[in-house]
């Protein structure tokens, strides 16, 4: 039960960054490796604020804000100084480690005696010195559902519509009169938002800020993205996010899977990378055969 409930807690954490790589991958057809920068920001910056005895429930919008500057950044860099976008996002993610160490101050950050959004004086008077995993899943499953339904409102404004055109038909935002330069920008700020603000949730559930964890995270999130549209994007009742948000869970079920059936040997605790890129290598091959199946079957109603 314990092995599942994991699962649901750290897909609900990752679930976050999906959101955010699917805004990128998606909708701006960008890609972003800025995310990789973005991730470990946030858990920077959220254990600064803790350590210097911030509520925990505010490092939430602050790191939110810190990920929107870094992806404006990367937005800058592309827009204004003519960089291609998968340079800029090597750019600011080569940035992003120094600025994350100076964030920081070191490496490691342990927050084990510093209170967080799952553990903090006011729920040990509720639930005692050990609180409940399912509480934890629930307070997860509240904020990914405020994102979730945030996200999914934002998009249906007239600034989400732009935003949409600008991966569709840049011309189309052009012949709007309006600058697709600009909308990209915040399409990025918002990405890294989210991206920065799944970093601070995940290092106070760890309770420890390490300058490594977002090596591979624009993999999870690309492969997140990837299993929502394939395996969950063909349920029309299911909105897009609820679908990356259920490819992160399922993601992370696999990962989870595979390196137990490994078991606790040396393999185990050191292929987890390995294991991580060979599933998103199947994901990827699976998501290609999708779409030639589509094409085919398309082409074949279109001459019937």
């Amino acid at each position: 039960m314990d092995f599942l409930l994991n699962i649901i807690e750290q897909g609900l954490i990752y679930g976050i960054l999906a959101l955010g790589v699917y805004i990128t991958y998606k909708i701006l057809d960008f890609p972003d490796l800025s995310v990789d920068g973005s991730f470990p920001l946030g858990g920077a910056v959220a254990a600064v604020c803790i350590t210097n005895g911030m509520n925990p429930y505010l490092t939430l919008p602050v790191t939110f804000l810190a990920g929107m500057a870094a992806g404006a950044f990367t937005g800058l860099v592309h827009v204004k100084c003519r960089v291609r976008d998968l340079l800029s996002g090597i750019v600011t993610m080569t940035a992003l480690y120094s600025v994350n160490l100076l964030v920081a101050g070191s490496n490691n950050v342990p927050l084990f005696s510093q209170d967080t959004i799952f553990r903090n004086s006011a729920l040990s008077a509720l639930f005692g010195e050990k609180i409940p995993t399912w509480f934890e899943i629930a307070l997860l499953l509240v904020i990914v559902l405020i994102l979730k339904i945030l996200l999914d409102l934002y998009l249906q404004t007239k600034s989400g519509y732009l935003l949409r055109a600008v991966g569709d038909n840049p011309a189309l935002v052009t012949a709007l009169a309006k600058d697709k330069g600009n909308v990209k920008i915040l399409g990025l700020a918002i990405s890294n938002g989210l991206v920065a603000l799944s970093g601070c949730i995940f290092a106070q559930q760890a309770r420890v800020f390490d300058i490594s964890s977002g090596t591979g995270t624009l993999v999870i999130g690309l492969a997140s993205v990837i299993i929502g549209f394939s395996f969950f994007g063909k349920f029309g009742l299911l909105k897009t996010s609820t679908a990356v948000i259920l490819g992160s869970i399922f993601y992370k079920a696999c990962v989870a899977l595979a390196l137990r059936f490994t078991g606790n040997s040396t393999f185990g605790t050191k292929a987890t990378k390995l294991v991580t890129a060979a599933l998103f290598l199947i994901i990827l091959i699976i998501g290609i055969e999708r779409k030639k199946k589509v094409k085919i079957h398309a082409g074949t109603e279109t001459h019937s």
